[in-house]
Formats: C-alpha cells, structure tokens, sequence
C-alpha cells in the first residue's frame, strides 16, 4: 500500500513576505481557492498578529475553504496564538502553528535565553494552542543549525504538550542532503513518543537544496513538505511544491509515497501565482518553466520525433500544459469564450464571464484572432480588479517628437466624474501619461518598479506592464494589459492607484472599529 505525504502550502504566508508589494484580501482568496482546487492538504494563509489586513485575510479565506485545512502562524506567544485562533475560528477545520527559534546564534543572540527557557515557552505555546484545536503543529525555527540533542528534545516536550506536526525546518537553506536527512533519522530513532506526531519539513534554498532537502527527509521518515508554489519565498525561496509533488509522481520506484495533489492544475495555478504576486518564472525553471517542455537540439528533436521518452521523462499533459493554441474572433459568441475557457481548466467561479467577453470583444476588435493565451491573460487581469474601483481609465492620447519633451492627454473618471488633463514635459509617452493621471488624483507616488513583458506570439501579441509603486511609506502593485504599451502602462498605473484607496479605505474602516 502507498504511503502518503501531506502537502502544506506556504505560499500565502512565506511566499507572500517575500513580494515587492501586498497582495489584497482578494487577491489571496483567489490563490487560496486555486490551492484548494490544486489539492493542497494544508494552507498556511497568514501571521494574523502581524497586521489587521494579515488578520482580515486569514479570516476570509478561513470562510471560505472547505477542502483543505486552514492554517495560520504565530510565534510562542500567548496573543500571537489567540490572534491567531480567532482569525480561523470561522473555519471548519483549522492548524494553528507556533514556532520559536532553537539554534544557539537564534537563542543567545535573537532571543537572549537559556535553551531551559526556549524549551518551556515552547510546551507553554502548544498548551495555548491546543485550547483552541487539537491540530497544532511545532517549528523550531533554525532546526538544521540546531545541534541534535536539542532538537530531540524540543521535539519530544512538544508532543507531549500535543502537538501533532512537528517541523525541522531547514530557515536559511543551509543543510546538505546528506546531513538533512541524517537529522530526520537521528529524529525518527531518538525521540520516544514521535509515532504520535507527523514530521514536517521546511527548507529553504539559499544554495539550491530546498528540492532534495525535501525530498531526503521524506526518503528518512518525514511525512509532511512544507512548500510554495514556483518557490516564492524569503531570499532565494522555499521548496517548489511543483518540484516535491512530480518527483514523487515520476520516481515512485524510489519513493512508493503519494500525494492528493492533482497535478493537471499545477501549471494554471503556477502561472496565477505568478501573475497575482508580480513574481516571473525564469524560463528554466524546472516543471513549470516555458522551456521545461521544449527541445532544441537537433539530437534532442530528432530523438523526441522517433520515441516521446527519450528526452521527456513527463508529459506536458500531466501538469495541465496543453500545446493547441485555439483562436476566436469577434463574431465568437459568449458560449465559445466561457468553453475555451472551460478547456484550459477554468471554471465559473474562477472569474466574471460579462466582464471577460467584453475585454474580448475589444481585444477582437484589435487584433483579429485571440488566442487561449489572451483569454487567459485577460482573466488573469480580470482577477487583480477591485469590484469597485474609484478611477477608470476612458481616452488617452500622447505625442512624441524627436528632440522635444513629450506630451499627452488623458480622460479618466474618478469617482463617477469625468476628467481630462493635457499634460507637457514628459521624457517620453509613458512619462507624460502618468504625470496627467497623478495631477488629477493629486498624489505623490515614487515608481520603485516597471517591466513590459510580451503576452502571446507574434508583432499582435498582448503587452503586459507590471509596475510598482511606493506611496506613504507602503509599496503597491499595477498591473495592465493592452496590445499598446502606452496604454498598458496608464492602466498599470490606474490599477494601482485603485490599490492605494482601496488600501485607504481599509485603514477609514479600521480606524473607524478602533473608536
């Protein structure tokens, strides 16, 4: 009989600490769905102590996921822990899960106690934390430079206090596969009451292990990876779940282990994260990588044309990546947008059919044919728009002589009030819009980030500007799609102003609880 791993997904709480900018309540609920969807046996969503919005999304997602359980973080404090549980009491089924540093640096130069101190706060932790659920799982931050004795010995005074995941993480990717998994067996040998708790790995990848870190200790006993999705993560990333989730698949002769992941979704899921957090994925990247699958040696094609197996030891089917590239055109119907996006594995709920035939539409009108890539980068699009959005972008126009500044003109309605604004001196088209769009909304935002990539094939392919934006001392992302860079960028642009007063109306509301 097959064994089974438990995936625990961190992309919405390790992953999001490392993004140039915040994503939104809704933003997160849209992965967290994906990731219930993907299979995922737990989500770790958020550190609700940590911020009022960590706390607002923590608690929505809570509500909303049934298939996967719900988890959140808190240190070894006692209101960590009950911010923590009341932020997910709204779930059906939660994880609350504590951590404290235990390697001697963490110890003697972060938290300046006694090994003797680390170990009680820890068992005091999981107490707390078992008042509100009997699933509560145990880090110690720093495990794999934390000396073995004192690892088995946290670990021990945990599950005794009831925990029932404990995690040896790996926090800054510096264990070698070797002695990674020899921790996880000197674990599984030493420590008298582990049969009662599941063995968890955490391994970043500062020098390129987290994969066969992972994959190591479950060979030595662990039975749960913790993982984001394409690795986002704190500096070089976490464990890829992509990676963890397909060498299992692919090598069951070593493993003869499962997971409940349904790895068809893997690449939509890969490429919303991407999208949703602004994070590229470089084309090599293993699985997930748009050269993953593609094979340019003249040796390779002519072996791939004569047997598949030769050079592919998966198919591209198999993470949900299909190579037929349907086309629609303006006289397509509602009904064959909402079954194209059906065959790329969406579905209603994934976004708002009125709002995507509409872009269609105008795409169509554009460019002729829209391809499945367009569909489902105007739906990506789609997702990151608020419900209501306070400035809509209506006309722009810009010039651009040679040796002259540029200039512009721009149309917007904001707040239901339509407003034009010509603006002169820009060092280019893009400076000018933008300089139109900010004296109209009136604010001072410094541009921390911008970058154009190519949505789609050919000199009609779609333009996406990414850009982030730095105002009152908090970064927000933009995101904008057109086939004219001018005007991807102004939407990049109006999409994150949009950010910055939804942002200033969370805070009105916030405010306005505390009085």
């Amino acid at each position: 009989m097959t064994d089974q791993v438990i995936i625990f997904d961190t992309t919405l709480r390790d992953g999001e600490q490392a993004l140039k900018a915040s994503l939104t309540v809704k933003e997160k609920l849209q992965i967290a769905l994906a990731l219930e969807r993907l299979g995922v046996d737990v989500m770790e969503v958020g550190f609700p102590i940590s911020s009022s919005g960590d706390f607002e999304s923590v608690q929505t997602i809570a509500r909303h996921i049934k298939n996967s359980r719900v988890c959140a973080l808190s240190r070894a404090l006692d209101a960590d822990i009950d911010a923590a549980a009341e932020a997910l009491k709204v779930a059906e089924a939660f994880r609350i899960h504590t951590f404290i540093a235990t390697s001697a640096l963490h110890v003697e130069s972060k938290l300046k106690r006694s090994f003797d101190d680390v170990v009680e706060m820890a068992v005091r932790a999981v107490k707390r934390a078992r008042r509100y659920t009997d699933d509560v799982e145990f880090s110690c931050e720093d495990a794999g430079r934390t000396g073995i004795d004192n690892i088995c010995r946290i670990v021990e005074a945990a599950i005794n206090a009831g925990a029932r995941t404990v995690n040896i993480p790996d926090t800054v990717g510096y264990c070698l596969p070797t002695q990674y998994g020899a921790i996880i067996a000197d674990v599984v040998q030493r420590v008298p009451n582990i049969h009662k708790a599941i063995i968890s790995v955490h391994c970043h990848n500062d020098l390129g292990m987290a994969t066969a870190n992972s994959l190591t200790a479950v060979l030595n006993g662990a039975r749960q990876i913790e993982c984001t999705l394409n690795g986002i993560g704190e500096r070089a990333g976490n464990t890829a779940l992509e990676e963890v989730v397909m060498a299992i698949k692919t090598r069951q002769d070593m493993f003869n282990i499962d997971t409940r992941i349904n790895t068809q979704e893997i690449h939509r899921v890969s490429q919303m994260v991407s999208q949703i957090c602004n994070m590229p994925i470089q084309p090599n990247k293993a699985i997930v990588g748009d050269n993953a699958f593609a094979h340019s040696s003249g040796i390779h094609q002519d072996g791939m044309l004569k047997n598949k197996n030769t050079y592919e030891i998966m198919s591209p089917e198999t993470i949900g990546l299909k190579k037929e590239k349907l086309n629609l055109t303006a006289r397509s119907g509602r009904a064959a947008v909402k079954n194209h996006m059906s065959d790329m594995g969406y579905t209603e709920q994934d976004y708002d059919l009125d709002k995507l035939y509409q872009a269609f539409l105008h795409l169509a009108d554009k460019k002729g044919q829209v391809f499945d890539y367009d569909l489902e980068a105007l739906a990506f699009i789609d997702m990151q728009k608020g419900d209501e959005d306070r400035l809509t972008l209506d006309v722009i126009t810009s010039q651009t002589l040679s040796g002259l500044p540029a200039s512009a003109f721009v149309q917007v309605e904001l707040d239901g009030q339509r407003i034009n604004r010509a603006s002169n001196g820009g060092n280019g088209p893009v400076d000018a819009v933008y300089n139109a769009i900010l004296q109209i909304v009136g604010m001072d935002v410094k541009m921390s980030h911008y970058s154009l990539t190519a949505k789609g094939e050919g000199a009609e392919a779609l333009g996406q500007v990414d850009i982030v934006v730095e105002y009152e001392g908090r970064r927000f992302h933009g995101v904008g799609l057109a086939t004219d860079i001018v005007e991807s960028s102004a939407l990049a642009l109006v999409h994150a102003i949009n950010a910055i007063y939804r942002s200033q109306k969370v805070a009105d509301v916030t405010k306005n609880l505390k009085h």
